[in-house]
This record gives C-alpha cells, structure tokens and sequence, in this order.
C-alpha cells in the first residue's frame, strides 16, 4: 500500500506544480479563448490542464518502470506503451480542440484510434464477462467490444465536464473506491502480488485529480479541458478492462469462485457504469432532443442535468458537490455490498444495500429540494469548460 500513496503524492505533486506552471503560461501568452456572451465564466479562462495531468500520470508510469514492486505489469510492456501513446494522442487532439475547436468528426476519429491502438497493439480487450464466466465470441467482438466501451467512457466523462471541479472531483472519488475494490479482489483471488495495472492506473488518476483541483476549483484558474476529461475516460476504462483480465472463466465458475468474488465479479462493469450513468442518460436525450429540434446531435445547447441544477437555483458549487454525493453513495454502496459478502463481514451486504437505498433517498432530496435562490433564466447555449 506504501507504494501506491508514493505515486499517489508523486502523481498529485507533479500535476500541481504543473497546472500552475501551465496557467502561468496560458495567462502570459493568452492561451485561451475569449469570453462569449454564452459563457459562465466572467474572465479568460485557460483550458490546457490535461497537459499537466498527463505528464503527471507519464512520470508516474515513468517511475514505476524502474520500481521492482511495479515490475508485473512492465514484464511485457506492450500494453502500458499502448496506454501512453493513445493517451498522448487523445492528449494532442483534445489541446487543438481547446484551443481551435476541431470539427467533431476529427475529435471522434481520434477516440477511435486510440482506442484501437490500446485494443491491437496492446492487447487489452474485454475477454470474458464476469457474468457466470461469458467468454466474449471471437477476436474480433472482443476487439469491438473494447474500443467501443473506451470511446463511449471517454465521451461519458467529457460530457460532465461543464461546471469548476466536477469532473476532477467525481473521477477522484470513483478512482478512490475503484481502487479499494481492485487491491481487494487481488488479494480475495488469492493473487502473489497487490501490484497490478489496473490498481496503479486508478492510484495515479486520484494522483493527478487531487493535484488539478486546487486550480480548478470553483473559481476555477485553469480547465483541464477536452485532454484532461477524454484522458480521464481513457484511462478509467483501461483500469476497469484490465480487472476483467484478472478473472479467468474458470475462477468466475460457481463452484470455484466464490460468493464473494463472484458478486465482486460484476464491479468491474458495475462501478464505471453507475459513475457515468447519469451521464449517458444526459446525452442520450440531448441526442434525441437535438434531433427532434433539426440539429446536429454535437450541437451545444445548456439543458444538461447539471446545467438544469444551476437552473433550478443551485450554486455551481452545490450542484458540483451534490454530484460528488451521488458518486459516492452509489460507488460506495456497491462496494459495500461486495465486502458484505465476505464469511467474515456478517451482516455488511445488507449494511451496503441500506447505505445505498438511505444515500439515494438523501440525495434526491438534496437534488430536488426547492433552491433557496430564484432559479437562474435559461440560456440557449452550453458554457464551455
């Protein structure tokens, strides 16, 4: 575990001294786009923090290739050297949107490749469900399978990027419980190690997100911007593709694997999905709502959910913490629930299933409670971030 805080602090130490470093500059050369009428923000707001957040987790990867406790996932680097370079790429996209706002045909062709690079070259697919051991059909559903759940993860996360800390915030708190939930299951599956990609991956994004918050807190100095959410996604989906390959078919078999593990089986789909799933409902009824109106479904309009919130009288800053609320309480609960199954955490699974049913009743209480401000006039454009 001492291992993982030092890339943690090492991760968040970089990314600091980075972001404040790439604020300064984006301030002195005016890296930054104007303030439009349709904008929230009232002053010139830098966006190029994704540059700082990857080379904060690149020399976490750096580190870890000379660490012998991290010299698992290193022994065939093929897939670690596939993360990078798709992260770079989707890195290197995402800052000429920020700054030029490339057409959306280019951004997502982008996704596509990175996400084929991780797929092919690095040989990190989704083999095997953990529903009762479903083994994926042929290489090629797999290959598919894979890049599709990058992209659309990518994209899931993006998509939340619209108000000062959100995205940092409820990637930190997903990361954190993702990663108890994976330095669980290796030790649960009876593994000779703790130290595995996947866990090292979610280490260094609570890294990187821990040491962007400060600066993009609300008022927020510096975006992390397309390069920072699209990284976000990338590597969150990577992190939960690799526990996948931690669990073979024959430990998901019922009489091999037990009640336990098998419930912690479904996680690795579970905790991403509950993370963006409010996310993906968002988009896909602005999708539906564009097109029903005779528009692009990328054009920008400002009926998000947290959009809305800030409509219904929230402050930017309560609607971003009732966000984090909402991936806490369900993040948590599914993990709750996974340790309650354990022989030796009697009464815990019904313990997680009422944390859960308690922390959902609370926060739609907290969401749908009247504003004590009147309620903003809505616009007819999205805020950029």
């Amino acid at each position: 575990m001492k291992q993982y805080v030092f890339i943690v602090i090492l991760t968040g130490a970089i990314t600091l001294a980075l972001a404040w470093t790439v604020w300064r500059l984006s301030m002195q050369y005016k890296l930054y786009p104007g303030v439009r009428e349709r904008d929230v923000h009232k002053t010139p707001t830098p966006r190029l923090g994704g540059i700082a957040m990857f080379l904060g987790v690149t020399a976490a990867f750096v580190v870890s290739s000379q660490h012998p406790y991290f010299s698992i996932f290193w022994e065939n680097p093929k897939t670690v050297i596939a993360i990078l370079i798709a992260t770079f790429i989707i890195v290197v996209v995402g800052v000429a949107d920020d700054l030029w706002d490339l057409d959306w045909m280019i951004k997502l062709g982008a996704q596509f490749l990175a996400a084929g690079i991780i797929a092919w070259f690095g040989e990190l697919q989704i083999y095997s469900l953990p529903i009762g051991g479903l083994t994926v059909g042929s290489g090629w559903v797999s290959f598919t399978l894979t890049v599709f759940s990058i992209v659309i993860v990518m994209n899931a996360v993006n998509f939340i990027d619209g108000l000062d800390g959100l995205v940092a915030g409820v990637c930190l708190i997903a990361n954190g419980i993702f990663f108890a939930y994976s330095y669980l299951l290796v030790r649960d599956i009876g593994s000779s190690t703790y130290f595995n990609l996947a866990s090292f991956m979610a280490a260094a994004m609570i890294g990187a997100c821990i040491g962007f918050l400060p600066m993009n807190w609300s008022p927020a100095r510096l975006f992390m911007g397309d390069s920072g959410a699209l990284m976000l996604g990338l590597l969150m989906a990577c992190s939960a593709i690799a526990v996948t390959g931690l669990l073979t078919p024959a430990m998901m078999d019922p009489e091999q694997f037990g009640r336990s593990q098998l419930l912690g089986a479904f996680i690795p789909i579970l905790l991403p999905i509950v993370v963006v799933l409010l996310p993906l409902l968002d988009f896909g009824l602005a999708v539906i709502r564009r097109l029903r109106a005779g528009k692009s479904p990328f054009s920008p309009d400002r009926k998000h959910l947290h959009h809305r919130m800030l409509d219904m009288g929230h402050s930017d800053r309560d609607a971003v913490l009732i966000f984090y609320a909402w991936t806490a309480v369900v993040g948590l609960a599914v993990l709750l629930m996974y340790l309650g199954t354990r022989e030796d955490w009697p009464g815990q699974y019904l313990a997680g299933v009422g944390f859960g049913l308690i922390g959902i009743a609370a926060c739609l209480v907290v969401t749908l409670l009247p504003a004590r401000r009147s309620a903003r006039p809505a616009l007819t454009e999205e805020p950029a971030r």
